[in-house]
């Protein structure tokens, strides 16, 4: 069963949640570098949890994490990282944690090298899952090949968020996600 299709079985709140994330934001491209970041935090604490766990802990992952603005967070010394492990509002795993600053610094080099990050993501578009997966291993940490597979299909660079005859995949396909290039 499709993501499409099951949300409308859930019951509330959780429906409401995850329609939200399903008609708004989920296969849409993002092209702020910051909401991409932060769209791979999400993916990556993710890991092993239900994405509903995820979705319900989004705002304070924000808050925790400065917006997700990738410099503030490339700069987090070691009393930022344990306030990170010691916030019950996000998932305190100290591999998941490390991931993000780490991550954070790697996009900063990624931006010098190409632009921006979402400039190196078209750069090495198209590729298949795979070739993703061997790419993002090398370049970030904690990204497996689930990881990777969903943080690109929920910002438009792989198909599959949403079944074909999903009224929401019509409203993707007019802002020409990378998976139709």
């Amino acid at each position: 069963m499709s993501y499409c299709s099951y949300i409308p079985s859930m019951k509330e709140p959780n429906r409401s949640l995850h329609k939200n994330y399903h008609d708004n934001h989920y296969g849409f491209p993002i092209h702020d570098d910051n909401e991409l970041f932060g769209r791979l935090i999400m993916e990556i604490n993710q890991a092993g949890l239900s994405w509903e766990t995820i979705l319900k802990k989004e705002e304070h992952f924000r808050q925790a994490y400065d917006n997700f603005n990738i410099k503030k967070v490339a700069g987090y010394t070691e009393a930022e990282r344990e306030r990170l492990l010691a916030d019950a509002g996000i998932i305190r795993n100290k591999l998941k944690v490390n991931a993000a600053i780490e991550n954070a610094k790697t996009i900063l080099a990624l931006q010098k090298e190409f632009g921006s990050f979402e400039k190196w993501l078209e750069h090495h578009h198209p590729k298949t899952k795979d070739q993703w997966v061997k790419l993002f291993k090398k370049t970030f940490r904690f990204t497996g090949g689930e990881i990777v597979n969903e943080f690109l299909m929920s910002i438009g660079y792989l198909r599959g968020a949403h079944s074909e005859h999903c009224p929401v995949q019509q409203q993707i396909l007019k802002l020409q996600p990378m998976w139709t290039k």
